[in-house]
């Protein structure tokens, strides 16, 4: 499936996306405070493209003026989203765009496919301590906090954190968003 927005294509991941993966995925700005290890090759943003970013539903933020993948946006069934009806939404966006608004835009777009293609009742989202760009974006989407634990695995990096959790229902989105109560 590809979505579109004004200024995104989200479209599945590619191998032959790798070297742009790598560009972004390889700054340690980027993975680490998602939970993630930056990327240390191509051919790893390769491997982790055919075994990980090739899931259902997740999709290559591609920019429409370039045709370029410049970050990731996916719905996930997890810890958080384990029952039906459920989802996770998780993103990542290369350092050069942060700031643009790229990753909310991308956001309404799959919060409009969760609850209107896909049927879903709840999105929930999630940001560890100290990654304020993500948190920023779940605020400009409208999700509503719900909790924070402490010691929150993070396995990929073999360490624990402070957690927070944020819910978005199709109630809550059809008024703030859908009718133009959000941002």
């Amino acid at each position: 499936m590809i979505l579109q927005t004004e200024r995104l294509i989200l479209r599945p991941w590619e191998e032959t996306d790798a070297e742009e993966c790598y560009k972004y995925a390889s700054d340690p700005r980027v993975g680490p405070a998602a939970g993630w290890k930056a990327h240390a090759s191509v051919e790893e943003s390769r491997r982790i493209i055919r075994d990980i970013l090739s899931a259902p539903e997740t999709y290559a933020i591609v920019l429409k003026e370039t045709g370029l993948p410049i970050g990731s946006i996916g719905l996930h069934n997890n810890d958080l989203a384990s029952k039906d009806g459920e989802t996770e939404l998780g993103y990542w966006i290369g350092v050069p765009y942060w700031g643009r608004g790229i990753a909310p835009e991308a956001g309404r777009e799959m919060l409009r496919h969760a609850f209107e293609d896909l049927g879903m009742a709840r999105v929930w989202c999630g940001y560890y301590d100290g990654n304020e760009k993500s948190k920023r974006v779940q605020e400009k989407l409208g999700f509503v906090y719900q909790w924070t634990s402490e010691n929150v695995p993070v396995p990929q990096l073999h360490e624990t954190r402070r957690g927070h959790v944020n819910l978005m229902t199709r109630e809550t989105w059809i008024s703030k968003i859908k009718n133009g109560g959000g941002e």
